[in-house]
């Protein structure tokens, strides 16, 4: 017959050790808070575009960053991807089918739960009206076409810290 291990004084100091550096830690700071939960949680896009190539590589390169990314080719195929899901940014193209960038966003600003998300513009429209009217019916950013893949991931970075 096996002796029974007396473990209490074991578990006894394990639970001291716990408990003097949960209170010696640091305080977890707001930026270190959000950075985990950024891990944990992934932010859902919503990209809508025109051009297969163009959705395609932004949905590689924002996915890599750990983002779920949501595509739409133009204003009449967001039914089909608009669900329950909350987003919490759009990247939209200025010249769609249809609607154009500029009349979806503004149409965006006046719904009410779509009012709030920010948007970024990517566009080969590139003037300084075009630009002037992005921020006008509500952009967060416009970035031009061809597009430097690291200034999308870091626009995109900033505009979810700040919207958090």
């Amino acid at each position: 017959m096996k002796k029974k291990l007396n473990t209490k004084d074991f578990v006894a100091k394990i639970e001291k050790m716990a408990k003097d550096r949960m209170r010696s830690g640091e305080v977890v700071s707001l930026q270190n808070f959000r950075q985990l939960k950024s891990k944990t949680e992934p932010a859902t896009l919503l990209l809508i575009d025109d051009d297969d190539t163009v959705r395609g590589s932004l949905r590689r390169l924002l996915e890599h960053d750990g983002h779920r990314v949501l595509s739409a080719a133009d204003g009449t195929q967001l039914s089909d991807v608009l669900d329950d899901t909350p987003i919490d940014l759009i990247i939209l193209d200025v010249g769609l089918p249809w609607i154009n960038g500029f009349e979806l966003a503004a149409l965006m600003r006046e719904h009410e739960e779509l009012k709030k998300i920010p948007i970024i513009f990517i566009s080969a429209m590139v003037s300084d009206a075009d630009i002037k009217r992005g921020f006008e019916v509500g952009a967060a950013d416009y970035i031009k076409k061809p597009f430097d893949p690291s200034k999308v991931q870091k626009t995109v970075k900033t505009i979810l810290d700040l919207a958090r």
